[in-house]
């Protein structure tokens, strides 16, 4: 057994893999965040009842095509081998992928920011005020948005990596802290009404990058992130702002 595993080992002793396997957690978790995003969006549209179990069956079902495509790693490869050319322009399934799953982002962010603006031109079921969705057709979302964001996971590994262990450790614990922090994100994002109309700005420019890099022009993740954190920034000060003004005058009509 020991004689088996040997090989697969060996990396332990490298102080270079060790660095890899830090920079992929990160890397992970960072893309993660995305998936994050959508899944508390969509999950605070359920009932209260469902919501844990939609998160717990949207994050193990990401963590599972994961592993599945790591398993796979070299269909996943090959996965960005041009199929057709379109206009000069080589297009390969990941490219075709990215592109759908960012359309779907577009669409999917546009009803949203559309359905916050103008809650009474819907014709949905309401319950209590609040746009219901069933939990069957949330879980079908999220699965969908999971093999997006997998494909790009899972590629980011092997182009950081060709230790397979590596790669899987740094999956694991990269969903393990999805699965931490869903929870308490989902709740601040429907404590928060403002967040979700910049949360639904952040899908809306994910699944545009989304679909520039299928179209064959990269946007570094880096300046992606950098709005994202800038915006993110300012909402808060704002956040920060209101809640002074609310103590302000609540001590003013103490007085």
């Amino acid at each position: 057994m020991i004689e088996f595993l040997a090989p697969h080992l060996e990396w332990l002793g490298d102080p270079t893999a060790w660095v890899a396997l830090l920079t992929l957690i990160v890397l992970e978790v960072v893309l993660g965040i995305d998936n994050l995003i959508f899944i508390s969006i969509l999950t605070n549209k359920l009932p209260e009842s469902h919501r844990a179990m939609a998160r717990r069956l949207g994050i193990g079902a990401a963590l599972l095509l994961r592993l599945v495509l790591l398993a796979t790693i070299s269909i996943i490869v090959q996965l960005t081998n041009p199929v057709f050319t379109l206009f000069d322009q080589g297009f390969s399934w990941r490219d075709i992928i990215l592109i759908a799953g960012g359309l779907f982002l577009v669409w999917k962010a546009t009803r949203e920011i559309h359905h916050t603006v103008d809650p009474q031109g819907q014709k949905e079921e309401v319950v209590s005020g609040v746009l219901q969705v069933s939990l069957t057709g949330a879980i079908v979302q999220i699965l969908l948005l999971d093999l997006v964001f997998s494909i790009d996971s899972i590629i980011t590994a092997v182009g950081m990596t060709d230790e397979i262990a590596i790669m899987y450790i740094a999956v694991i614990v990269a969903v393990t802290v999805m699965m931490v922090a869903v929870g308490p994100l989902s709740r601040f994002i429907e404590k928060n009404p403002t967040i979700v109309m910049l949360a639904l700005g952040f899908l809306l420019m994910i699944g545009m990058t989304l679909i520039a890099d299928g179209m064959g022009y990269h946007v570094p993740k880096g300046y992606i992130y950098a709005a994202m954190g800038f915006s993110a920034f300012v909402e808060g000060l704002n956040m920060l702002a209101r809640q002074r003004r609310t103590r302000l005058g609540e001590g003013g009509r103490g007085h």
